[in-house]
């Protein structure tokens, strides 16, 4: 089953707060290290219209969990390939 990417407009993404993009970024991080993603700037930037912004140049929370996602993936095609 293919996954849809979360769009920006997503209304769950509103769930979010900025703890949880805080939270969320560290585990970019240390998922992305492994396959040379380094993204040492990505932070929270600002709330608009209810949707805390991640600092991928303004980019939407969406961005942060469409790569959460890809990478999680990833993962899981490795463990069922070894």
């Amino acid at each position: 089953m293919t996954r849809q990417p979360m769009k920006p407009t997503d209304p769950r993404i509103r769930a979010y707060t900025d703890e949880h993009i805080r939270t969320l970024l560290a585990e970019l991080h240390e998922r992305g290290r492994k396959f040379g993603l380094i993204f040492p700037s990505a932070t929270t930037d600002k709330t608009l219209d209810g949707r805390v912004l991640v600092r991928f140049n303004t980019a939407p929370a969406s961005t942060l969990l469409n790569l959460l996602t890809l990478l999680l993936d990833v993962d899981r095609e490795r463990q069922c390939g070894s």
